[in-house]
């Protein structure tokens, strides 16, 4: 009797791992010069993580292939579950702005751009990736970390990108 009791509170703690006690998020914000992106609650951050950026971090996303994560005020808009980057947050890049920019310099502005976790064919080496910038401009953070990450934020929270 008493393994079955231990075994079902051990069952309940993957879900206090992921923020259950924790409020949602209504505002997220990147720190690209400290590589840190906060959760925010009520103007008062309440999540911090080491983040990971495009290869080519310095200055705001100009156009497709540059490497760099975009700077600016955009919304995180829809998600996937089970993606090759175990799980992804898309972010509403380019807006209005942005496109314009691109059109100007007749170039295309690039979109696709996600809070993600690590794939799973370098979840291995993931230490070694969290110390550089190694996406294609997008914010990548740990797998517990996008799982926490997931459960907090939902559809529809803004995001500030900071340079």
């Amino acid at each position: 009797m008493r393994l079955i009791l231990i075994a079902a509170i051990l069952s309940f703690l993957p879900a206090l791992s992921y923020g259950s006690n924790l409020p949602e998020a209504d505002l997220v914000v990147v720190y690209k010069s400290t590589r840190t992106m906060a959760l925010i609650k009520d103007g008062l951050p309440f999540r911090e993580y080491s983040i990971s950026l495009g290869e080519n971090p310095l200055g705001h996303k100009i156009k497709e292939g540059d490497k760099r994560t975009p700077e600016g005020e955009y919304l995180l808009d829809w998600r996937r579950d089970n993606d090759f980057y175990h799980r992804s947050i898309h972010i509403s890049y380019p807006n209005e702005e942005d496109r314009e920019a691109a059109r100007e310099r007749g170039v295309k502005p690039g979109g696709m751009i996600m809070i993600h976790g690590i794939p799973k064919i370098y979840e291995r080496v993931a230490d070694v990736l969290k110390e550089r910038n190694w996406t294609s401009g997008c914010i990548a953070v740990s797998n517990d970390e996008m799982n926490e990450i997931w459960n907090l934020v939902r559809d529809g929270t803004p995001i500030r990108i900071i340079p």
